[in-house]
């Protein structure tokens, strides 16, 4: 009952439609959405039967299995986790009436038809995926260099054999260095709230 009457209300059909702000609290993905930890919504695609919900922190699907079913599907996915890549759009034809936004996130492949009146707000979120795409690129290409440098690192102290100490105080402290080391690289390659790049983007 209430997906058919936040349908209604919202004017929706199978062909999504972009949710204003002040209407996010009238869709089911927001009860999912994490606000006791700084979470919050900055995009939400929904017809009939789906919603997309882009947070800051993963994107929100409520996946229904047709328009009258009630059962529903909720998947999260992490950016973090879930990197995004291959983003597309496909802009309306003459006689089309959608547009439509194409992306990987993590292993699964998304395909969203929004109607051509939204094609403005549809560019915004093609920034924002594209600007994660990019960043999760780069993390990992620099997490890559980060282990690339350890690895050289120890090498080097193995050949040059350890000095001062017993083998196991030896081991416990280059343990400890090497422990503290990558989780300060894990966490400045690692980026896990992105309101920053949604405040850049999103305009309307």
């Amino acid at each position: 009952m209430f997906g058919k009457v936040a349908s209604d209300a919202l004017g929706l059909s199978d062909i999504g439609s972009v949710i204003k702000k002040e209407d996010f609290d009238k869709v089911e993905s927001d009860d999912y959405v994490m606000h006791e930890d700084g979470e919050k919504i900055f995009f939400l695609i929904k017809s009939k039967s789906d919603e997309y919900c882009f947070t800051n922190k993963a994107l929100i699907h409520v996946d229904g299995a047709n328009a009258v079913s009630k059962k529903r599907n909720l998947k999260r996915y992490e950016y973090y986790l879930n990197p995004v890549t291959n983003v597309a759009l496909e802009t309306a034809g003459t006689v089309d009436l959608d547009v439509e936004i194409k992306f990987n996130i993590g292993n699964e492949a998304m395909s969203i038809d929004v109607h051509k009146k939204f094609l403005t707000e549809i560019r915004d979120l093609y920034k924002v995926l594209t600007a994660l795409s990019h960043i999760a690129e780069e993390n990992g290409r620099m997490l890559k260099f980060a282990n690339r440098s350890l690895e050289v690192a120890a090498s080097s102290i193995g050949r040059a054999g350890g000095q001062g100490g017993s083998p196991a105080e030896q081991y416990a402290s280059i343990n400890e260095h090497v422990f503290d080391w990558l989780t300060s690289k894990y966490d400045m390659y690692t980026k896990k709230d992105f309101t920053d790049v949604f405040e850049k983007y999103i305009l309307n």
